[in-house]
């Protein structure tokens, strides 16, 4: 069985993939990536690519290579980089609820956050982000789920964090003009209701690479792997499981 990686976003750890993970129901491997949980934090700045190696160093340690990579929003953005500057490393991709080519304002407004952040407002951004990436409807239902999310974020150290948020902010510059290296079938995911990481960027980003498919899932915003778990994991086991050089109707938004 090829070892499956998942690759958590900025501000949250190794454990947002919990309900992920019991509803695919085959192993994973997680960690936590430079800056965030339990991982080392080095003096800044970060980039990509120091992420993207360190996730190539959990994959060398993995039973076997190549691996099948999951990446979630900075996840994503690193799962893409570690796909290009390792590609004898991983077999499929998905990338879910990840950003793509922002817009001139896109872009000025996650910058003015990260700037807030240094200017030491870390705290007052983390209750909109929760706004943004929980629907209201899984708020109400799901208080603890949110709670631990709201935890894990007030624990991250300030300085660390925004380091990682500004790679964050600045990798989809970086990637553009290189997804088409990507030689790894992908699959590309977000929610309908996904403010930030919209299904505009998804469908763009997936017919931007060689072997990309989009997949939008309804009444979801952010953080999909919390919110539809096991509707995510069907995705995922569908796609990592499928004779792609067989499949005679590749799945609508696909790039071959």
């Amino acid at each position: 069985m090829t070892p499956l990686v998942l690759v958590h976003g900025v501000g949250l750890d190794r454990h947002m993939w919990a309900a992920f993970a019991a509803a695919l129901g085959s192993p994973t491997i997680t960690y936590d990536m430079l800056g965030l949980g339990d991982a080392p934090k080095p003096a800044g700045p970060y980039t990509l690519s120091m992420y993207a190696e360190q996730l190539a160093d959990v994959v060398r340690e993995a039973p076997s290579q190549p691996v099948d990579v999951i990446g979630f929003s900075m996840g994503a953005l690193v799962a893409q980089r570690f796909a290009i500057d390792h590609p004898s490393l991983v077999r499929r991709l998905v990338l879910v609820s990840g950003v793509y080519d922002r817009t001139s304002a896109e872009r000025a407004a996650i910058v003015a956050r990260v700037e807030e952040v240094r200017a030491g407002g870390y705290a007052s951004t983390i209750e909109p982000a929760i706004a943004r990436w929980f629907t209201p409807e899984f708020a109400a239902t799901h208080p603890h789920e949110v709670d631990a999310v709201r935890t894990r974020m007030l624990a991250n150290d300030p300085a660390s964090y925004v380091h990682a948020y500004e790679v964050f902010a600045t990798g989809d510059e970086e990637l553009v003009p290189l997804v088409h290296r990507i030689a790894a079938p992908t699959l590309v995911v977000t929610g309908a209701d996904d403010q930030r990481s919209t299904p505009t960027m998804t469908q763009r980003l997936a017919e931007a690479l060689p072997h990309g498919e989009a997949a939008v899932v309804p009444d979801v915003r952010h953080l999909l792997p919390l919110e539809q778990p096991r509707l995510l994991a069907e995705l995922v086991d569908e796609f990592l499981n499928r004779d792609l050089n067989r499949d005679p109707n590749p799945a609508e938004g696909t790039n071959d």
